[in-house]
């Protein structure tokens, strides 16, 4: 993928100058080019998960197997700020540890998230945009 469809793909799952994105299940596997890629267009490193303070966007890696998916979903949507979003990234059919869309669409929404469709941004992994509901959570 070339850095300017890079950034473009980022930009739909909501990536943006100026954010302060965390990321969650951080592990040897995940794609650095990925993660470099979102911290390019952000300006900015990833939070890791023991970051405090509000994030604009949150980042999920997640593999079959992997603690329950509802709970972590539920501990992002903790950190973010209104307007936030989760970003899910499940490895893609055929690659160890792959989620099945089912299992995603599921867990979102006894989360409380609205899906927002898969973006390719990565060879291994695929991302899916999380959307809370509208409005001020309390």
């Amino acid at each position: 993928m070339s850095a300017t469809a890079g950034a473009a793909s980022l930009s739909k799952l909501g990536f943006a100058p100026g954010q302060t994105v965390q990321e969650f299940g951080y592990d040897d596997d995940v794609d650095d080019d990925l993660r470099f890629g979102i911290e390019d267009v952000i300006g900015s490193e990833l939070e890791d998960e023991e970051f405090n303070d509000g994030a604009d966007g949150v980042i999920v890696w997640y593999r079959d197997g992997d603690e329950d998916l509802v709970d972590l979903l539920v501990d992002a949507l903790t950190k973010l700020f209104d307007q936030g979003y989760v970003v899910l990234l499940t490895p893609k059919a055929g690659r160890p540890g792959h989620v099945q869309a089912s299992d995603v669409e599921e867990a979102a929404s006894t989360a409380g998230l609205t899906t927002g469709g898969q973006v390719n941004v990565a060879t291994e992994w695929a991302a899916t945009r999380l959307m809370p509901p509208k409005g001020p959570r309390r």
